[in-house]
């Protein structure tokens, strides 16, 4: 019978792979889909968007941070995943009384590839999860590098100004990519622009999600602070782990180009 560890090192054991699934992590959820798991997804949250033609009819039991425990027992599900950072501690607990339940501890590469690897063993998809995986070194593998450091800031969020700290999967992306970030403090910090420019980075990266930065942002921020460089960049490229990241590679090595190209 399947058994893993997940990644905050609690045993899952389940009687036999599940055939209820609920997915508390967009990312996951596309992860999901693409080991053709999909008729088994009894539940996801508002913000799994991917894949949009397959998501359709799933039944909706909230969002990352609450979730409607009474809708979840209703789909009496044998297996829920979840991540120690997306998703709220309190409603985990709450969860694991009801089944058992994956949570993923994902901040780099590796710890990616661990999760993916211990899906697919859960689920018993674990030829589809490595041959994904195997994928997905490879075009990590063809990822370009600049000819010199390029210092990014990695800005998620506005009002209060956030940012990618040096300990989060963003800044592992932004330094596969070959890009220098330059926010030295943990998590996802509150830093005022000014305080970034003073720090001199070569661009700053304003995220099209969690916070939906979009070119008006550009023209506010241009007017004061003419001489900083700024750029949106597609934050599900950044952020999202799992099969997403099939597709990240292609798009670093669009972004560097554009950006060499200035």
């Amino acid at each position: 019978m399947p058994a893993v560890k997940d990644q905050i090192n609690h045993l899952i054991e389940l009687e036999s792979y599940p055939q209820r699934i609920i997915s508390l992590v967009p990312s996951i959820t596309e992860y999901l889909f693409d080991l053709s798991l999909g008729e088994k997804i009894v539940g996801i949250t508002k913000f799994c968007v991917h894949p949009k033609e397959k998501i359709k009819g799933k039944e909706i039991i909230g969002g990352t941070k609450q979730q409607n425990l009474n809708k979840i027992k209703e789909l009496k599900p044998d297996l829920i995943i979840a991540s120690k950072e997306e998703n709220v501690k309190k409603y985990v607990e709450k969860l694991s009384k009801i089944c058992p339940i994956y949570v993923s501890d994902v901040n780099d590469f590796d710890s990616a590839t661990n999760m993916m690897k211990d899906i697919g063993e859960l689920t018993g998809r674990f030829g589809n999860a490595k041959e994904l995986t195997s994928n997905i070194i490879q075009q990590f593998d063809s990822i370009k590098k600049p000819a010199k450091d390029i210092k990014i800031a990695y800005c998620i969020w506005k009002k209060p100004w956030m940012w990618a700290g040096n300990d989060t999967f963003i800044s592992k992306m932004l330094g596969y990519s070959g890009f220098k970030n330059i926010i030295q403090k943990d998590r996802y910090p509150e830093i005022e622009m000014s305080e970034i420019v003073k720090v001199n980075p070569d661009y700053i990266f304003l995220s099209s999600e969690p916070f939906p930065f979009q070119t008006q942002h550009i023209d506010e921020l241009r007017i004061e602070f003419p001489e900083s460089k700024f750029v949106i960049v597609d934050g599900e490229m950044f952020s999202w782990y799992g099969s997403r990241m099939l597709k990240a590679p292609q798009y670093f090595n669009s972004l560097l180009d554009q950006l060499e190209s200035e």
